[in-house]
């Protein structure tokens, strides 16, 4: 069928598919509350604010993984890189994980081993706490970057913790 643009395709033709009375109430709730050239006119004001990380976790799907990392953590140009790191330990990895979980749901977590041997019995039960319910494996930390380049995204972080970092894997 071709519509009164003259394309064959029904995406581009407004009289084949937006006449439709469901479609044009959802366009209409859609474009409530925008302002000036199709505008929104509010701002998020909950959750995660910073626009990058919110396109990233909207691209999660089952199984794919994200690394939030500490600062040392190295760049990996393959991988898309949000860098949030500001100060030391600000932010840090569990400031992250925990603004994450919020609105992710985590199948399984990997971290180094040497973040075991490295770390304070009070950082690692912090980190256990982050993540509690989550199967987390622990591998020796050159195996865990061998894990990086498949991962969807990357968080960096101004975490000064050794060994800090996290692949999550969305459930």
């Amino acid at each position: 069928m071709i519509g009164s643009c003259g394309a064959h395709s029904m995406f581009c033709c407004s009289d084949l598919i937006f006449s439709e009375p469901r479609i044009m109430g959802v366009l209409a709730r859609r474009d409530r509350g925008r302002g000036r050239k199709g505008q929104a006119n509010h701002m998020l004001k909950t959750g995660i604010l910073n626009p990058q990380i919110q396109s990233l976790l909207a691209r999660v799907r089952h199984t794919n993984t994200l690394v939030i990392a500490d600062r040392g953590f190295p760049f990996w140009p393959q991988v898309e890189t949000v860098d949030i790191s500001l100060i030391d330990d600000i932010p840090t990895v569990l400031d992250v994980v925990r603004a994450v979980r919020l609105n992710f749901g985590i199948g399984r977590a990997w971290m180094a081993a040497e973040f075991l041997q490295q770390n304070s019995g009070e950082t690692r039960a912090s980190f256990a706490s982050a993540l509690a319910g989550v199967a987390v494996a622990y591998e020796p930390h050159l195996v865990f970057k061998q894990r990086v380049p498949s991962a969807l995204g990357l968080i960096r972080t101004g975490d000064t913790i050794q060994y800090a970092n996290v692949i999550i894997e969305s459930a």
